[in-house]
């Protein structure tokens, strides 16, 4: 068995999220106990306003990511590969060993920080158009760049990928999908344009953050949002941070990457199932897994002796 730990990304947190895995395991609780206590505050009361905030979302999501990392590390389970989207990748390269916890909180609380800012006064809009070609979606963004700019920001399994950008590009995109087949076209509430050109000021602010940064070597392999592929010896975990933060995350090729090098077990460390789902799209033939309560824990760790390397 080999076995990817997947960190879910911006989009899945909730209130109330690891509440129930703070009551019933001490480590997850030491985890969440060791920052500031706002975070455990927000992540578990609320309100879903101040959770949604991406200065605060960002921290939380990493924070339920550590702390469940840290349950299945006590009880022997460690991944053969990690990945993440898009801020599930910080919490992917801590389990990777990369950076400690205290690190990827402050660099995920900086990173949502800067792209709040880099967000104002841009009238934008993401969209995930469903059932329809990607390269049918490409034209349709190349051709609606009349109006403003628009790009697909996340290829996430066959027949589903978000487009973003300015708002008329963005719904000339809509319009021209749904004439040309696309099954849906919904609106995904966000409070910028992500993985976008407009986060470029995000990226150099990320870019000066990192150079006072220590990234050590990854103990496992990682595979990356804006490439899709393992680390490249032409490449730095820098510089592929500050590029994802403003190009478009290749989640079905990465899966794909992962696959190919022997992956056939996914354990999505959530909260949500969003990303379980798109692994089953890509590839019905593995299997996958979702922490996002205590029961699934308990689950898993009735099981672990199966899922040690």
């Amino acid at each position: 068995m080999k076995i990817v730990f997947l960190y879910a990304g911006q989009g899945s947190q909730k209130v109330g999220m690891g509440i129930d895995i703070y009551e019933h395991f001490p480590k997850y609780r030491e985890v969440i106990d060791s920052v500031k206590p706002e975070y455990k505050e927000i992540m578990h009361h609320g309100p879903l306003e101040k959770l949604s905030e991406t200065k605060n979302t960002q921290p939380c999501m990493a924070l339920f990511a550590a702390g469940v990392t840290a349950v299945l590390d006590e009880h022997g389970m460690k991944p053969f590969m990690v990945a993440g989207l898009s801020l599930g990748e910080y919490s992917a390269l801590h389990a990777a060993g990369v950076f400690d916890r205290r690190t990827l909180i402050d660099l995920v609380a900086f990173r949502g920080s800067e792209m709040e800012k880099a967000s104002k006064g841009i009238a934008c809009k993401m969209t995930a158009v469903l059932g329809f070609d990607k390269n049918l979606l490409k034209s349709a963004c190349n051709e609606a760049r009349a109006f403003g700019y628009v790009d697909i920001v996340n290829y996430n399994c066959p027949g589903q990928y978000v487009i973003c950008g300015e708002e008329a590009a963005v719904e000339k995109v809509e319009k021209l999908a749904k004439e040309q087949g696309a099954k849906r076209c919904i609106t995904i509430n966000v409070s910028g344009p992500f993985h976008t050109k407009f986060m470029q000021p995000a990226g150099n602010a990320l870019r000066e953050k990192f150079k006072e940064t220590v990234f050590l070597e990854p103990l496992v392999p990682v595979v990356f949002n804006a490439t899709a592929d393992f680390l490249d010896s032409n490449e730095t975990i820098p510089e592929l941070l500050e590029k994802q933060v403003q190009s478009s995350v290749y989640f079905e090729d990465s899966i794909n990457k992962l696959i190919e090098k022997g992956a056939d077990t996914f354990i999505e460390i959530g909260p949500g199932r969003v990303l379980s789902g798109f692994v089953k799209k890509i590839n019905r033939e593995v299997m996958t897994y979702t922490i996002e309560t205590a029961d699934d824990l308990f689950t898993l760790i009735a099981n672990a002796e199966e899922f040690k390397l």
